[in-house]
Formats: C-alpha cells, structure tokens, sequence
C-alpha cells in the first residue's frame, strides 16, 4: 500500500467515523447521498443517475456534509474525545492484564467493562436521537 492510498484509506476512516457521531445533524440528503457515496461505494454518476440529479449536485451535498462533519468536531470534538478515551481504555486493560495476579486485577478488569459498557450506552442515546 502506498502512503497515499494509506492516507486516502485515513481520510475514509475518519469521516466515516464523523458521519456516525453527527449523522443526525445533516439533512436527508446529505445523509442519503452520504451513505451512498461512502458506504455503499456508488459513483457520483451512480446516485446521479438513482435521484435524477447532476453529478455536480450529489458532490455538492457530499462535499458539503463533509465540511459540515468538520466542522460539527472542530467545535464538540466528539471523535477526539472517543478516541483519547479508548487510548486510556487500552492502557487500563494493559494494567489489568499485567495485575491479574494480585487481587485488584479483577477490580481493574470490572472498571475496564463498565467503562466499555458506558461509552456504548452513552454513544447510542447521545448520537442516535432518530429513534
């Protein structure tokens, strides 16, 4: 893999990180053209052809939803803090691994599954308000 494609794949991950944090916060189109685009690997021509639109207005919506994804994480930086509390989560694992043998090794490893299991719950009822 060259560095650009690893930096295209980079660039793929992250907005596709950003969309599941704030999909809720573009429009339908945006979230249509969106999922087509990014997780359904459709051609701009592609969703053109589907939504009898021109290319040039599916890259717009697209184009914007991502400046918009952006933008939403340069100001609650939702991804940013996701990220720095799974970096914590591993090296707390790492530390109950290592502790297993003393006592407080199972304490540690029940911190680290109730954190696992806060993070989920509160990822799903703060970024999914659709349902």
């Amino acid at each position: 893999m060259t560095v650009h494609e690893s930096d295209a794949l980079a660039k793929t991950n992250r907005i596709n990180m950003l969309f599941d944090f704030y999909e809720t916060l573009l429009t339908e189109k945006q979230r249509t053209f969106f999922k087509y685009y990014f997780h359904d690997d459709y051609s701009l021509g592609e969703i053109a052809a589907e939504f009898e639109v021109s290319r040039q207005a599916v890259y717009e919506h697209i184009k914007r939803a991502d400046s918009m994804l952006e933008g939403y994480e340069a100001k609650l930086r939702l991804l940013a803090k996701h990220e720095a509390a799974a970096k914590w989560l591993r090296e707390l694992e790492i530390c109950a691994a290592a502790a297993n043998a003393e006592s407080f090794g199972p304490k540690l490893n029940e911190i680290v599954q109730g954190l696992r299991d806060m993070e989920a719950i509160g990822f799903r009822t703060e970024c999914d308000t659709s349902k």
